[in-house]
């Protein structure tokens, strides 16, 4: 791949950083705090911290930082479910809402960025080949484990 792919990855990082900023310092959150807040909010079938590690490759101590502040700060609580004393599920309290729309609505805004000028047909071809990369990736790291 040539030098713009990997500037263009940067590029993403970067606006991405600069939508999600604004709300980060409205409610006085670490950018990973949020990154909690709105993967709880978007991915509903994936509560627990062990699921945000593994799905956003991010590293356990952070996330445990991330989920202790959003504790304390009343916008989290960790729940236990029956028969499982072990695994401890996390789920968004009311007064998370905000932050979460506010953090949707940036998340909005970025992909409009994104996706300027791409007709829908060109915006369902880059899904699909994303999703491709996405699974050559992920297939590729379960082979190095």
């Amino acid at each position: 791949m040539d030098s713009e792919f990997w500037m263009s990855q940067t590029l993403v990082r970067a606006l991405y950083a600069d939508f999600l900023e604004p709300v980060c310092k409205t409610y006085h959150l670490t950018r990973m705090e949020l990154d909690v807040l709105l993967f709880l909010a978007n991915n509903p079938d994936f509560d627990t911290a062990t699921d945000i590690v593994e799905k956003r490759r991010l590293t356990k101590s952070h996330v445990s930082l991330a989920v202790n502040a959003l504790v304390h700060k009343g916008y989290l609580s960790r729940i236990f479910r029956e028969n499982n004393r072990k695994t401890v599920h996390l789920v968004l309290c009311g007064s998370a809402s905000p932050i979460v729309s506010e953090g949707r609505n940036a998340q909005k805004a970025f992909a409009e960025i994104l996706l300027k000028d791409f007709s829908e047909e060109d915006a369902r071809l880059l899904h699909r080949l994303l999703a491709r990369m996405d699974r050559n990736i992920r297939s590729h790291l379960k082979e190095e484990s």
